[in-house]
């Protein structure tokens, strides 16, 4: 599902709503060294995503007791972003892609956004699990496609589980590994080079 995006250099682009955008070792800003951001909106006023593999010792249960039982494991905060560290984007896998359900909004085939506000009961039932970010990753318009352009990002097809994984420390390779290639070799790059 890809609409029309952002004009860039006189053309237009397609939306990356529900890509991934994978950091390459040359983007330097501490934010996002060795991050995987979902994208859940991209539009050509800009584009807004969550960091996936930055788990807290926050349990969801001690800021929103309600929805613990449908979070899954690691069940604690994540970092989404610099970005309003005090809001909540919370993003839902459901078990099947075809529902439409009041609360629920599309990222990507069965993943996407929920109004915290509905309540956990109205979805419980089709929702297969949660993940609740603490702030989330912005960019003004022409701001991404420019990091991009940079070499910052790799911008990757995300896979329906990629945001729900139970070890959120090991997506970075994950990712990049299944790329094959010369991305899969990116895997094994050190944190520190200067200490290699």
């Amino acid at each position: 599902m890809h609409r029309e995006g952002p004009a860039i250099g006189g053309h237009v682009t397609e939306s990356m709503t529900g890509r991934l955008l994978v950091a390459t070792p040359a983007l330097k800003d501490p934010n996002f060294d060795r991050t995987v951001v979902l994208l859940v909106a991209h539009e050509p006023g800009g584009a807004l995503g969550v960091v996936l593999n930055r788990a807290t010792e926050v349990p969801v249960a001690e800021v929103l007791g309600d929805w613990n039982d449908l979070a899954r494991h690691p069940a604690v905060l994540f970092e989404g972003g610099p970005v309003q560290p005090d809001s909540a984007i919370c993003l839902a896998r459901l078990h099947s892609p075809v529902r439409r359900l009041r609360g629920f909004h599309q990222v990507s085939g069965a993943v996407g956004t929920v109004d915290l506000s509905v309540g956990p009961e109205r979805l419980r039932e089709e929702v297969a699990g949660i993940r609740v970010f603490a702030g989330y990753s912005g960019w003004g318009a022409g701001q991404l496609e420019q990091e991009i352009e940079e070499g910052s990002w790799f911008v990757l097809d995300a896979l329906p589980g990629d945001a729900f994984v139970d070890r959120p420390d090991d997506l970075w390779p994950m990712v990049l590994r299944r790329q094959g290639g010369m991305l899969a070799a990116v895997a094994h790059f050190p944190p520190d080079v200067a200490l290699n």
